[in-house]
This record gives C-alpha cells, sequence and structure tokens, in this order.
C-alpha cells in the first residue's frame, strides 16, 4: 500500500492506521512511505499497530521510503527494537 499521504499527523493518522489494518488484512503487508514529509508521533503509533495486526497475522510488516523525522521519533521514544520494519541503522 502507497500512503500518498504528505504528513501523518494526530488529524489523519486513525485513518492511515485502518487502512494499514485492512491492506494486511487482504494480504498486503507492504507499505511505501515515500510521499510523506512530515510526521508527529502518532506516525510512530500508526507503525506499531502495523507491526502488531502483521506479527497476529504471521506475516512480516515491510516499509519502504520511511521519512527520517519517524526513524528519529522512533529512536526518541526508545521502540526501535519494537520495529523491525526500520532500517538497520537506527
Amino acid at each position: 500500500m502507497r500512503v500518498e499521504a504528505r504528513e501523518i499527523a494526530m488529524a489523519n493518522a486513525a485513518e492511515l492506521t485502518v487502512a494499514g489494518r485492512a491492506a494486511i488484512a487482504q494480504g498486503d503487508p507492504v507499505f511505501d512511505l515515500s510521499a510523506v514529509a512530515r510526521c508527529d508521533s502518532s506516525a510512530v503509533a500508526m507503525l506499531l499497530d502495523w507491526q502488531r495486526e502483521a506479527a497476529a497475522r504471521g506475516v512480516k510488516l515491510q516499509v519502504t521510503g520511511i521519512p527520517s523525522g519517524l526513524v528519529s521519533l522512533a529512536e526518541v521514544y526508545g521502540v526501535t527494537a519494537l520495529l523491525p520494519a526500520l532500517p538497520p541503522n537506527v
């Protein structure tokens, strides 16, 4: 699933979370975030939710085009180990 939003924030994170869960349920655990330019902590929560959903379905979450701001937020919150979809150099 390609996320077309330029920003992931409180205003749209719930909607994107639901769309991502649906994609995973339909067998598509691959997400492209390359269009995303900005995000807040709700994007971290969204990724954690997608990770839980993928794990519950026995599939591997794959995320490409992860914005550097999202990686930084995951580091600040100490959740990088919970998000294997993040780049390994995090």
